[in-house]
């Protein structure tokens, strides 16, 4: 994971190749990654989506033709391994989002994974990275979409939701409660509907984030669940075939646009991310991304050859996803929607199915289904006139229709009882004068007009009704060899509560606290002793696509820890029923998600376009009302001051009565309970042993856990402070915090930049500062703690200890005389989220925070009494050990996991610093090696801390001064890292090529191919310092003259120019970063398109800021009979850059894709953080503030010959290259044992795979 976090730390746009977001994956572009399982901890994960729940299970086939743009707005950007990849945390996770329907990064949900706290650990393992993340099929109710479909108005008449601002107070003072109540929330001011002649329906909302760009989505109303039986992933296929097929859609390549499109249970989704005009001419871009969709979505071209070209990636990919994650998903969906076809239509098809489908048939599909009246368009951007942008609409899609149709008009009773819900109103009047910006348009009503069909295939639920004893269904099991731990699923399945009025709104605020508190009872209690679960977490959430509210308890444990685990959870979740929240409890909540919501009504200005967008997609699919940011705070601060604590014990206790008041009449049944379970575990005693249990074993459990005594919740007294003003004075007397000269030559004690924004300066112990004013993110900042060492410290004698020891820290959670529910509760009541990570290279604590009601004085007292007054406890460190003990042992159960750890070993020449600790390593430890081992790098000129956010001057200074100044000023003793040299496995080494066999009842295949390279700053693990030769590397007379365009280019390039980038620092991270850019794009054009061996290929680089090497990773996902050639064709393409020259369209393709990202990602003060990273450390000594400053004019000036120079220091010849081949299926040739390292030891490989939840099939994955 370090060395993808450096990327951003040194200040590179992203110099990996375009990755997916984790909801989902692209077409054009690779699929998504996941950081599978970051080492497990013990907490509880509640999630409230009443209001506006994400797009969960979406089980995206996304397809992106053009490069993916990869969402980032107030979100944490972490890297999870060292296969890099990215996931994104939000801004308070659990208060992400305020409950008034405004956007976050869970696009609105109401959403509480985690409540502001201390001390997540962040840390994972390299070798986690490739394992897919997938996403189940999302699913809606039934027959019509509620897209925007509300908008049944003649002759496309434009809307506009508009309403004044209104004093709320008084409103409800005038009406009464009750009343008041009953009103109906505002609607979003400047977003507009309208509706062709041809039923096509479109959502316009004008948003300046990113500035001169916009998101066309265009939503097909169908999915598999429109499928009949001998069409089951026919709608994936022509996803797959129509956006691929597309050569208008091509056509926008060059101008900086990025596609892709996913599939899931109603709806298949074409989008594109566009700049606003094109660079070099100026033409507006809107019509020509409208004419891609148009022909997209409704006139591909089914040709034959397109046709076998996907069905052979669909096939590719119908294996890769294929883990046990996805296959546990598909059982829980089964059993939760077995009464209808939610449980049998999966987006990704059979594959018996896809292999006989021919082109007319998937056209027929196509004419059934794809049609404007069967279609929403969604634009949110950059756009300021929006006749103009209607009119653009109208002229691309007016006349499409549905060929050979009659009109079919829809009636309400086609709908049943779900036509409210299916066809949400629109406020009469919207329409306003929008009649005359039509004016002069031509007559739509001549156009033939198809309508959407009325009745679509049904989606009945079972609801979770209390009274009839005899429909229970008894507990499911599902049994797998390849699961590793115990999980539990209660379902409980409701209709959907539409938020339309402000009671709607304040019904929400009640379950959100409710189910707060219970998250933090958990994780809190249970966190300070040895829990015996892994992780608990309550999911209360609306879903669109399965047109249900769900709440799920999820349960995960160790095998021999299950009854326990579920004793332990179903106790808890009594005892908040029976004694509901305390008055503390309510009052500290309130307050939390008021801050949140306020600090999001700030950034009204800040959201992004595909947040946005995201956001009313889903709004308008529950049938909730869609307000702004604004509207959302000034809604939840109306309803806040009615609720009572009576109120939300009572609201919260139904959302809990399947399960508090299970196997009683009066409860509401389960809609399922499953679990899933190993078929052997890891004894100490007998080694690998049988693991049975029976359906009557789980209710006996469930119902010990309801007939144990309780008792009532005491309050907690909330620490106000952790350092009084006293103790503070006391400091500055004792230690007399200073800020000093930056260097002994100078006096100058401070540094600052005025076209950057950055200041640099050193305090007095030795701890280097820069920060940055930046007032993007209103009243909100960030913070990072990098230190210096991280693993790459460890010794051989204590491998393991460093990431050991931070894991420690994060379980104990304890600072001073301060247990740590009274931490993590001063972190809820000052909006604080923080977590503690430990790399290859470093260790580091990030924390979020508001600036208001002294948010960030708050976070430096954390930060100070981390550093000063840490304590280790030794539970906290046996829960640790035993953590990443499991996690070691579930390798050989994981196919991608043991094929990256299996190449790893044998490239790095077994160096246990950059794999999982080993159980003999993990024996050796002790609390004393991992404290010594982590502390041991807190020293004062080892630390640097950055600081974005909207803060001035005089505030950030005294914070620095007072916190971090008054810390014990200690000197490293010598360089920390690395204890020992990291060296490649000398070649040629008969480990080079090897294959891992893992038994399982399904084929799949993966690969990685991986080699030496040199780090960001031009160091190779040899010793060499490349600058010192890169003027005298010869490229060869080939590439000289490889092509008249690139001649012409270096002919005109000014030598001046080209001589400042070769002697930049940041040469090497450029040139490398465009050159990956290139090589994956050769990748999928071949390997993928092409050939056919694959669907998910990618060139990864890893490049270290501190240690003195980097590595390339090519990683590919196959089938067991292609993946060697699948192989055999990625080094084809590594090796062929000189027999098949880079042009300079290539160049400048990869120029557009790092620098777009850059621009949309400048103004996240958490992207400045990155650029901030190792600005002063004495170890990255060739970093400086030209590395921030000239990024841009850097990756402009790059020529095709320095592309060149960097592809040369990369070792690709057959003595440096690793490959390893993981082959998974019933006749797999040798157990994955084989991949432990010598002297390991497979016994007892139990490990811990999470399999909670149900979010990996709900959406195909990207047809790229």
């Amino acid at each position: 994971m370090a060395a993808s976090a450096s990327l951003v730390a040194a200040g590179l746009p992203q110099i990996r190749p375009s990755l997916s977001p984790n909801r989902r994956c692209s077409v054009k572009d690779r699929p998504c990654q996941s950081a599978s399982l970051p080492a497990p901890s013990a907490r509880l994960s509640c999630r409230c989506l009443s209001a506006s729940s994400p797009r969960r299970w979406q089980f995206d086939v996304d397809h992106s033709g053009l490069r993916l743009y990869k969402k980032k707005s107030h979100t944490w950007t972490r890297y999870s391994s060292r296969f890099p990849g990215r996931v994104s945390r939000s801004r308070y996770p659990g208060l992400s989002g305020c409950i008034s329907c405004t956007v976050n990064q869970r696009k609105g949900s109401l959403y509480l994974d985690y409540l502001p706290r201390a001390f997540l650990d962040r840390s994972s393992f390299h070798l986690s990275r490739r394992t897919p993340r997938l996403h189940i099929p999302s699913a809606t109710v039934g027959p019509e979409e509620p897209h925007a479909t509300g908008t049944a108005l003649p002759g496309g008449l434009l809307e506009k939701q508009e309403l004044g601002i209104f004093d709320l107070e008084r409103e409800a003072a005038e009406l009464g409660l009750e009343n008041f109540l009953k009103s109906d929330l505002p609607s979003h001011p400047k977003l507009y509907r309208g509706q062709l002649g041809n039923g096509l329906r479109y959502l316009i909302l004008p948003n300046k984030v990113p500035p001169s760009r916009f998101e066309a989505h265009m939503e097909v109303h169908v999915g598999s669940i429109d499928e009949e039986d001998d069409e089951q992933g026919i709608a994936h296929m022509i996803e797959h075939v129509a956006f691929l097929g597309s050569k208008k859609r091509e056509k926008l390549l060059g101008t900086g646009a990025r596609s892709n499109a996913y599939t899931d249970f109603h709806h298949t989704v074409f989008h594109i991310h566009s700049p606003t005009t094109a660079k070099d001419s100026g033409e507006d871009l809107l019509p020509s991304v409208l004419d891609a969709l148009n022909e997209i979505a409704f006139h591909p071209k089914f040709l034959a050859s397109r046709v076998e070209k996907e069905r052979r990636a669909i096939l590719s990919e119908l294996q890769m996803m294929n883990t046990i994650e996805y296959r546990v998903d598909c059982q829980l969906l089964q059993h939760l929607h077995s009464e209808n076809k939610l449980s049998k239509r999966f987006p990704i098809g059979l594959e018996d199915q896809i292999k006989k489908w021919d082109a007319e048939k998937i056209r027929k599909f196509h004419e059934r289904w794809y049609f404007p009246a069967n279609a929403t368009l969604y634009i949110v951007g950059d756009i300021d006139n929006i006749s103009k942008t209607v009119a653009q609409i109208e002229a691309v899609f007016g006349q499409t229709t549905g060929e050979n149709e009659t009109p079919v008009p829809p009636t309400p009773s086609a709908f049943g009882a779900m036509a409210s819900f299916l066809v949400p109103k629109i406020p009469a009047g919207l329409a306003g004068s929008a009649t005359q910006d039509r004016a002069g348009s031509f007559n739509q009503a001549k156009v033939t007009r198809k309508e959407r069909h009325a009745v679509r295939p049904p989606v009945v639920h079972n609801w979770s009704l209390p009274g009839n004893q005899a429909d229970v269904k008894p507990p499911q099991i599902f049994q797998h060899e390849l699961l590793q731990n115990f999980s539990i699923n209660m379902f409980c399945k409701i209709p959907v509560s539409k938020v339309h009025t402000y009671g709607d709104l304040r019904n929400v605020l009640m379950k959100r606290i409710f189910l707060s508190a219970l998250h933090f009872r958990i994780n809190t209690r249970y966190k300070s002793s040895n829990p015996p679960f892994t992780s608990v977490e309550l999911d209360h959430s609306d879903s669109g696509r399965e047109g249900c509210t769900v709440t799920t308890l999820t349960v995960t444990a160790e095998p021999k820890n299950w009854q326990s685990a579920i004793r332990v959870a179903v106790q808890e979740v009594r005892r908040l029923k029976e004694f509901g929240v305390t008055k503390g409890e309510l009052t500290r909540y309130m307050d939390a998600l008021i801050k949140d919501s306020e600090q999001l009504a700030a950034m009204i200005d800040n959201v992004s376009s595909v947040d946005n967008l995201d956001f009313i997609m889903e709004s308008d699919a529950l049938g909730h009302t869609v307000m702004d940011q604004r509207q959302g705070h000034e809604s939840l601060v109306a309803v806040a001051g009615t609720v009572t604590l009576e109120e939300v014990n009572a609201i919260g206790a139904k959302v809990l009565e399947f399960i508090s008041d299970f196997g009683k009449p009066s409860a509401p049944n389960p809609a399922a309970v499953v679990a899933c379970i190993p078929k052997k575990v890891h004894s100490d005693e007998a080694g690998e042993i049988e693991f049975q249990i029976t359906p009557g074993e789980i209710v006996a459990a469930i119902k010990t856990g309801l007939d144990q005594p309780i008792e009532a919740e005491p309050e907690l007294e909330v620490p106000k402070e952790l350092i009084s003003t006293s103790e503070l004075q006391s400091l500055r007397l004792q230690r007399m915090p200073s800020f000093v000269p930056l260097t002994p030559e100078s006096n100058v004690t401070k540094n600052h930049d005025k076209e950057t924004g950055i200041t640099q300066c050193q305090l007095s112990n030795g701890i280097r500062i820069n920060y940055k004013i930046s007032q993007s993110e209103s009243r909100g900042g960030v913070m990072r703690l990098i230190v210096g060492g991280g693993r790459a410290a460890e010794s051989s004698d204590s491998r393991g200890a460093v990431i050991v020891g931070v894991r420690t820290l994060s379980e104990g959670g304890r600072v001073g005389n301060f247990s740590r529910e009274q931490v993590e509760l001063f972190c809820v009541n000052n909006l604080i989220n923080c977590s503690l990570e430990s790399t290859e290279e470093f260790i580091s604590m990030e924390f979020r925070f508001t600036l208001r009601d002294n948010g960030m004085r708050a976070a430096f007292q954390l930060l100070h009494m981390v550093l000063e007054h840490s304590v280790w406890l030794d539970d906290a460190f046996d829960r640790a050990r035993q953590l990443y003990l499991s996690y070691y042992r579930s390798i050989p159960k994981s196919l991608e996991r043991s094929t990256a750890h299996k190449l790893m070993l044998a490239m790095l020449n077994g160096d246990e610093r950059f794999i999982e600790p080993t159980p003999i390593s993990l024996q050796c430890l002790s609390l004393e090696s991992v404290k010594d081992a982590v502390m041991n790098q807190f020293v004062g000129d080892n630390m640097e801390v950055s600081i974005v956010g909207d803060f001035t001057e005089e505030e950030i200074e005294s914070c620095i001064l007072d916190y971090l100044g008054t810390a014990r000023s200690t000197r490293c003793s010598g360089r920390l890292f690395p204890s020992e040299p990291v060296v490649f496995r000398p070649g040629p080494s008969g480990l080079q090529s090897q294959e891992v066999f893992l038994k399982d009842t399904d084929e799949r295949a993966c690969a990685y191919i991986a080699g030496p390279a040199p780090n960001r700053w031009g160091f190779t693990a040899d010793g060499k310092d490349l600058f010192q030769t890169v003027d005298e590397i010869s490229i060869g007379d080939d590439v000289q003259l490889h092509s008249e365009e690139s001649s012409v280019e270096v002919k005109g390039a000014e030598s001046s120019t080209r001589s400042k980038l070769r002697s930049h620092p940041l040469f090497f991270g450029v040139t490398l970063g465009l050159l990956a850019e290139i090589i994956n794009s050769r990748l999928f054009t071949t390997v993928r398109d092409s050939l056919g061996l694959t669907y998910d290929v990618s060139f990864e680089l890893n490049l270290f800021d501190r240690l003195e090497l980097g590595w390339y990773v090519i990683s590919v996902t196959s089938t067991p009979g292609k993946v060697h050639k699948a192989v055999d064709a990625c080094k084809n393409v590594l090796r062929s850059l000189h027999s098949n020259n880079i042009v300079q369209r290539e160049l400048d393709r990869a120029k557009r894709t790092l620098l777009m990202r850059h621009e949309a990602e400048i103004k996240a003060n958490a992207y400045w953080l990155g650029l901030l990273a190792h600005l002063q450390a004495s170890s990255v000594p060739r970093k400086d503030i030209s590395c921030i400053k000239e990024l841009t004019c850097l990756y402009e000036a790059a020529t095709v010959e320095d592309i060149y120079l960097a592809y040369d220091q990369l070792k690709v010849d057959e003595s440096s290259l690793y490959t390893c081949i993981g082959i998974a299926g019933a006749q797999a040739g040798e157990e994955i044992g084989g991949v432990l390292e010598d002297g390991e030891t497979d016994d007892g490989m139990q490990g811990v795979i999470p399999v909670g939840g149900r979010g990996l099939s709900t959406m195909t994955r990207p047809t790229t």
